[in-house]
């Protein structure tokens, strides 16, 4: 399989690509999220995968309006827990370096460790895998970068100090995304559903939706507002539910469907109780 994502072999991103597909995948490195929607929206690629949450940091709230907007399908998740370690090339100490580079996140990430060493200055990249890269085929001294254990192995570098994170807690929720949503005869065995919904403007349309989630057993996970675009402090509402019967899951829809401006299905999928860690291969529930 051809499978989309941002950043380079190495990054996050092709990590829960792996433990989702495998090793055998081809993957298509790109630059930016939106490049990852449009090779999946015109077919260079059998499917996608981009982070949507992190336990700490929160929504990417991008990728919700690139999946709207693009009319792409969940097709599943993966729950990634994530490390971070400062790595240069072999034979360097932490005194010897003078510049961090790495992602803008991955600096947000390890904001205490950084701070301990305020003679570092810290240099943004486009992502961290193509920081260890360029440190790597330049055969850069003085300069370390921030990024997972897959990273430094691929790249040639030693880590220097491990698990930098100022959360150890530290989670990312990866969507796998398809062009299109197809029904199959196996749709019952989902057991969770990402939507988007457009609210009436009267007061307790919201207190209605939920009602409804109550009356048929559906298990709301997760509600994110985005602000609609073109329309001034207007905002479309993103959920997940989790439900153990599909056929009270398709009744909530229909009744949903009669209390709100819009109803539209993101994706059915089933619900991934396991977290990876990627750099001992470890699963946890």
């Amino acid at each position: 399989m051809k499978i989309a994502i941002p950043g380079i072999k190495g990054s996050f991103h092709h990590i829960a690509a792996t433990k989702f597909f495998g090793e055998k995948i081809s993957i298509n490195a790109c630059k930016s999220f939106e490049k990852v929607a449009e090779l999946l929206t015109n077919n260079f690629v059998d499917a996608a995968v981009l982070a949507i949450e992190n336990s700490v940091k929160g929504a990417v709230l991008s990728n919700y309006f690139l999946i709207d907007t693009n009319n792409l399908s969940i097709h599943g998740e993966i729950y990634l827990h994530e490390t971070y370690h400062f790595m240069a090339l072999k034979g360097q100490r932490i005194k010897d370096i003078k510049e961090v580079w790495s992602h803008p996140e991955s600096f947000r990430h390890c904001e205490k460790f950084l701070r301990k060493h305020p003679h570092i200055k810290i240099v943004e990249q486009k992502g961290s895998s193509i920081a260890a890269n360029m440190i790597n085929e330049k055969r850069i001294k003085g300069v370390a970068a921030i990024a997972n254990k897959k990273t430094a192995e691929i790249y040639d570098l030693e880590i220097l100090e491990k698990e930098i994170q100022t959360h150890i807690s530290n989670t990312t929720r990866y969507f796998i995304l398809k062009k299109n949503r197809h029904h199959h005869q196996e749709d019952y065995l989902n057991n969770k559903a990402s939507l988007k919904l457009i609210t009436e403007n009267k007061i307790g349309n919201l207190a209605e939706i939920l009602t409804i989630l109550s009356k048929y057993n559906l298990n709301l996970s997760k509600i994110q507002s985005i602000p609609i675009i073109k329309k001034s402090w207007a905002y479309a509402i993103f959920i997940d539910l989790v439900f153990d019967d599909y056929n009270e899951y398709c009744q909530a829809l229909l009744a949903i469907e009669k209390k709100v401006k819009e109803l539209k299905i993101l994706g059915e999928y089933p619900q991934n109780k396991i977290i990876f860690n990627h750099d001992n291969d470890t699963e946890t529930t």
